[in-house]
């Protein structure tokens, strides 16, 4: 099997194996990559950490746990100049520092190993864990404790006050949605680094792995035109219009789909 056909059955098995999905991707990009070495490597930090752990009932073990990837040097990346490497997951266990989702899904990946109940909350601009059930939420950057005050002041530092806290920003994060996430992100970071075929290979797979949104499509979209490939540019602005429930992007949808070439012309 290719890597995509690879990282989409780790997804059918039960449980999904989500780490090793994420790896499959990295290999898309990275033919060097290799999936069974990373996973040692995992092995190898689990074994560290489940030393280091404190005696406590398993519940109480994320937080210290998230502790101790940060001991051992596990950090956020500097986003001044992001680089796909700092979602690419085998990138981030070599170097250690990555975007927050990449350090979740190595926590999340240990957490299952050694049996410690933890779970991805799909919170907006930065990835976020939970333990099931408690009244707080964990930073995949440390182990910090983030309380709703503290969700507040993080989507306001990085989307601004108008936006408020809802109850979709806590919604726990699934398989799909976790790989969907990864694969945007690598699709914005391959873009910003003037990759547009990379890019490409991460707009195809968000929508491989499940629906796709109005923004799915218009950065595809974006990606043909910049290809010159004018008919699956307007399949995208199609989906898009399809699925936009706003006026004014619908009539600026509209007026992109009358400046293309006919579907019939030869190109």
């Amino acid at each position: 099997m290719n890597p995509r056909s690879q990282c989409l059955a780790c997804l059918q098995r039960m449980p999904p194996a989500i780490f090793e999905a994420g790896l499959w991707i990295s290999v898309e990009h990275d033919p060097d990559c290799a999936p069974v070495e990373t996973l040692r490597e995992i092995d190898d930090l689990t074994r560290k950490i489940g030393f280091a752990l404190p005696i406590l009932p398993a519940a109480e073990l994320a937080q210290p746990m998230l502790r101790q990837l940060a001991t051992l040097g596990f950090q956020q990346d500097d986003m001044a100049h992001p680089k796909p490497h700092s979602a690419l997951l085998h990138k981030v266990v070599e170097r250690r520092r990555g975007q927050p989702l990449g350090l979740a899904m190595i926590s999340l990946e240990i957490a299952r190993r050694l049996e410690i109940p933890l779970e991805g909350v799909n919170f907006p601009g930065h990835f976020l864990l939970r333990v099931p059930g408690a009244d707080h939420l964990l930073d995949s950057c440390g182990g910090r404790r983030l309380y709703p005050k503290d969700c507040r002041e993080l989507l306001i530092r990085q989307f601004g006050p108008e936006m408020s806290l809802r109850a979709e920003h806590m919604s726990t994060a699934t398989a799909q949605t976790m790989l969907q996430r990864l694969s945007r992100n690598l699709r914005h970071l391959h873009h910003i680094n003037d990759d547009p075929l990379a890019s490409l290979k991460d707009a195809n797979r968000v929508l491989e792995l499940g629906q796709g949104n109005v923004s799915d499509h218009l950065a595809r979209a974006g990606l043909y035109q910049a290809l010159e490939c004018p008919q699956a540019e307007r399949f995208d602005l199609e989906h898009a219009l399809l699925l936009s429930d706003d006026p004014v992007q619908r009539f600026r949808l509209e007026q992109r789909l009358r400046e293309l070439p006919s579907s019939h012309a030869l190109h």
